[in-house]
């Protein structure tokens, strides 16, 4: 699908991250496609899927963009989403749209750069490129290289953002007065008003993940907050 369908199906409205812990029964091929249909089914214009497998089950049920991603824990190197072209080259043949990479300064495993990654991607597997980045620097780096899309989705989680919380709004301005790069806010948006709020700043759409699929851990945020209120109102 070119660049320009996509980012027409997306404009505006809101992508759901359909993922879950490794150690969750949701981890589970089938139970992400499921996840991902009945968002797209209440009106997801998009979907953020992480492993060749949970691509590809998802490809089997949803027509709407993918954003696809692999993430690989490398020694070495924090750079953890689709870290390397390998990983790229299995979440393009699992079906993805577009393929979402870490786009930060971090070095990168085996002392490779971010420039020949994206050009590899855009140019051997015709898919365009959406770079994760934490900050303005790492996103005109991204840019510089031939990202086709941004994503705030790092800012609050590497240690040059260490001592910010997302959602990234002040990046995300930044990103759109400077840059001419479309830019989907993601990271932190835990309710529609914070959605509404990234649109009005200028993304270009919004993912959504935890705060709508993320049920482990909201069940554990729960669990803990009653947890706590008994032991404080225990005699």
């Amino acid at each position: 699908m070119p660049i320009d369908s996509i980012l027409t199906a997306l404009q505006g409205g809101l992508i759901v991250s359909c993922q879950a812990p490794a150690t969750s029964p949701l981890h589970q091929p089938e139970m992400i496609a499921a996840m991902a249909e009945a968002a797209v089914l209440q009106g997801a214009v998009g979907v953020r899927i992480d492993s060749p497998a949970h691509i590809a089950a998802v490809r089997q049920r949803v027509s709407v963009p993918i954003i696809g991603l692999w993430k690989q824990v490398i020694a070495g190197s924090d750079v953890y989403i689709t870290p390397q072209y390998c990983h790229a080259e299995a979440v393009a043949f699992a079906g993805a749209d577009i393929i979402a990479i870490d786009a930060t300064l971090r070095p990168r495993p085996e002392g490779e750069t971010l420039a020949p990654l994206i050009e590899r991607i855009r140019t051997d597997l015709q898919k365009p490129v959406m770079a994760d980045v934490d900050t303005m620097a790492s996103a005109t780096a991204a840019v510089t290289a031939g990202a086709d899309l941004l994503g705030t989705t790092l800012y609050g989680y590497t240690s040059a953002t260490a001592d910010l919380t997302p959602p990234g709004f002040d990046l995300l301005t930044d990103l759109v007065k400077r840059l001419p790069t479309p830019c989907l806010c993601e990271g932190g948006i835990a309710t529609p008003a914070a959605a509404r709020q990234a649109i009005a700043l200028g993304s270009h759409a919004v993912v959504v993940g935890t705060a709508i699929t993320g049920i482990d851990l909201l069940v554990q945020q729960y669990c803990q907050s009653l947890s706590t209120a008994t032991a404080s109102t225990t005699p």
